[in-house]
């Protein structure tokens, strides 16, 4: 009989610990909801955990002050007061975790509710008033470098200073649109003060906006996730707790499956309209719902109806959205004002965007393809469903028959997805060989790779990349550089996550997509390695070719996050490098040649580093100097969006077979029509094609292997 792995071992152990842990409640006494989460949740992390940290009173420290950072990121919410009763709690989080009373989240949770109905009556006095234009107030815009407010008066300050921020940019907005439209004859011109009006009713709006949101969806449950989320994450970044509603969105965009009612949504104030309604989608079938509809409330099947005012178009796709065959009832109100409840039956959707496609581009000198692929997705309760693997290997079969001269893989914001489909991707490229390499947490080495000597595509290759190019993406292209395979292309690093999580189920019996009653934990159980031993953890996968990124600069990768884990190595495994390897230094050498009469990614470096520095910059409220400000950021924004779009377009068209499922849907035609539109224009493929080109002129590469 077959020894159960480490992961099955790991799996069992967690699973009878929760259990226990749920049938043993302390003194007798039943653990609410909340207590129950948080048991479960802690003995994942120390019993499954890769890495755990000590969950004791420093532990605890960590999490005190960074939910309450969480909590207010602002800090125009709470006091310093309110902080100073807290501070009792402050080593007492990891004894709740532990079995204790759920006492340090009611506390504050009970401050935050009633700092919140003062925080609204305070908006609503100064929004009431004129503000005052000349005077120079100066808002600091990064919260690190303030404290809570001491006292109410400092509260009320701070909320004046950033309603007159909202006010006046707005007001210098209206300024400027009734200037230039002032040759129209039928514009009516109107004074400061009415403009200053109209721009504090606008605020108002979206301020009333903000808090009906804060009522009516960040309610207690949403506040507790946020707590057990910051709990999880102080393990790793990755380390993420899921509630039932949340869980279930995550799995569809790693499936690439939804099942809804097929209408498009949009925001228009503080309600969500019905945009369009797709042919043959079950709103349609119903012959109830219609465009310019707004959905009132959201039930499912015999549940309460849930009133959705307020919430964001996001929101409510989460509730609409649902299992595949199970009843939603949405309440729609009509443009005459008449209330209307549909009941219907959610099936699948299709969203091409989110699989595998391709176009052939023209380069000039080669005919070249293009794969995007948006995620490694693959739908794991159905083995029939999607994989990217399996239409990967379609396009490429599709693309050899164009006779393309080279194919360029483009994984530029891919966050990932399924480990063993970008093992099987790997293996369309190259013969046999290990892919990645994985350690668990008791130290144990193991590798997975591909065992088929067939080669589907053995031509001139190219990777794009980004640095939000995540995970899965990192594995790809971390295999394709060290088998050099393949020209890796993008920013100065991918984004350098080299964790495996699985999703483990809090509370119920945990059937089906991986979340119990109560959710799911996704934890993470094992790290993952180059086969040149190197990890690809924190520094992320270094491109053979530098472009760089439009995001460098916001410091949005894993190196970022205080709690990453570290990186680290371990020995190379055994492979064999593609023989044909193309001559990296020589691509490098001209690709060099060519920036340095072509400064577009040089200038894209400088002023996306001005912009990122400006996001935490402190504000005049002063008109003059708040419109100097605001000119240079615009200026640079804008000469940033023009260095990225190329003054000639590319030759980029769809495959000819493509074009009747495209056109018979209008929908489906205007997404495929800005994919390709965006190409046309993306200086940065404007400058891969050149680099695929030099490798195509290599010759050696496009031999067979």
């Amino acid at each position: 009989m077959k020894k159960p792995s480490l992961f099955i071992k790991a799996f069992l152990s967690i699973c009878l610990l929760t259990i226990f842990i749920a049938a043993t409640p302390l003194n007798n006494d039943p653990p609410s909801k909340n207590e129950t989460i948080l048991r479960y949740v802690g003995a994942m992390l120390e019993q499954g955990h890769y890495s755990p940290k000590k969950i004791d009173d420093n532990f605890s420290k960590e999490i005190f002050s960074e939910f309450l950072k969480r909590l207010d990121p602002s800090k125009r919410i709470l006091l310093e007061k309110d902080i100073a009763k807290l501070r009792k709690f402050e080593t007492t989080i990891d004894d709740e975790i532990h079995g204790s009373p759920l006492a340090f989240f009611a506390a504050a949770d009970e401050i935050y509710k009633n700092r919140i109905i003062e925080a609204e009556e305070m908006y609503k006095n100064y929004i009431e008033k004129p503000f005052e234009f000349t005077k120079d107030d100066v808002l600091e815009l990064d919260a690190d470098k303030v404290d809570f407010a001491s006292n109410d008066s400092e509260k009320k300050e701070r909320w004046r200073k950033y309603l007159k921020w909202q006010t006046l940019d707005r007001f210098i907005d209206a300024q400027e649109t009734q200037e230039k439209n002032k040759a129209k004859k039928d514009l009516i011109v109107k004074s400061d003060q009415e403009l200053e009006k109209e721009a504090r009713a606008k605020v108002k709006k979206a301020m009333d906006k903000y808090f009906d949101r804060l009522r009516n969806k960040f309610d207690e449950n949403q506040r507790f996730a946020m707590l057990v989320n910051t709990i999880t994450n102080e393990m790793d970044p990755h380390t993420d707790f899921f509630p039932p509603v949340e869980k279930r969105s995550f799995d569809e965009r790693l499936s690439g499956r939804f099942f809804g009612i097929g209408a498009l949504l949009q925001q228009e104030d503080d309600k969500v309209k019905i945009k369009t309604v797709t042919t043959g989608g079950p709103a349609w079938k119903s012959g109830e719902i219609q465009a310019n509809d707004f959905i009132v409330k959201v039930a499912q099947a015999t549940g309460e109806a849930e009133d959705i005012t307020g919430y964001t178009t996001d929101d409510a796709v989460k509730l609409i959205r649902g299992a595949e065959g199970t009843e939603v009832k949405i309440t729609v109100q009509k443009p005459d004002g008449t209330l209307k409840t549909v009941s219907m039956i959610r099936a699948e959707l299709k969203l091409d965007e989110t699989f595998a496609r391709s176009v052939i581009i023209n380069s000039g000198k080669h005919k070249i393809g293009l794969i995007d692929l948006p995620a490694f997705y693959a739908d794991f309760q159905r083995p029939q469903a999607a994989r990217c693997s399996q239409d990967v290997a379609k396009e490429v079969v599709r693309l050899k028959a164009e006779g393309v001269e080279g194919i360029i893989l483009d994984i530029r914001d891919n966050g990932g997805g399924s480990l063993q489909e970008v093992v099987n991707m790997v293996g369309l490229f190259i013969k046999t060989g290990p892919v990645v390499q994985i350690r668990d947490r008791s130290g144990r080495p193991s590798q997975m790779g591909d065992n088929d000597a067939s080669v589907l595509y053995d031509g001139p290759l190219v990777v794009m990349v980004n640095e939000r190019s995540a995970s899965a993406s990192e594995i790809f292209a971390s295999a394709i550089q060290d088998y050099k395979r393949g020209v890796v292309v993008g920013s100065s690093s991918t984004f350098g996550k080299g964790t495996v999580q699985r999703a483990f189920p809090v509370g119920g019996n945990g059937t089906g997509s991986g979340a119990g009653d109560l959710g799911a934990v996704h934890l993470t159980l094992q790290k993952y390695y180059r086969v040149d031993g190197g990890a690809t953890q924190l520094k992320g996968v270094e491109s053979d070719i530098v472009l760089p990124g439009l995001y460098e600069a916001y410091k949005v990768r894993e190196k970022d996050s205080p709690n990453a884990l570290v990186w680290d190595e371990m020995p190379k495994a055994s492979y064999q490098t593609w023989t044909y390897a193309p001559d990296l230094v020589a691509l490098q050498q001209k690709n060099q040649e060519r920036l340095t009469t072509n400064t577009a990614f040089k200038e894209i470096k400088d002023k996306t580093n001005i912009l990122a520095d400006n996001r935490k910059t402190s504000r005049s409220l002063e008109i003059q100097k708040y419109k100097a400000q605001q000119k240079e950021v615009k200026d640079i924004s804008t000469q940033v969006r023009n260095l990225t779009q190329l003054k000639d377009d590319l030759s980029v068209a769809n495959l000819s077979n493509d074009l009747e499922a495209i056109n018979s849907d209008s929908l489906k035609k205007d997404r495929n029509d800005f994919w390709v539109k965006y190409l046309k224009k993306d200086v940065y493929l404007g400058e891969t094609l050149n680099i695929m080109n030099d490798v195509i002129q290599q010759k050696g590469m496009a031999l067979k292997n």
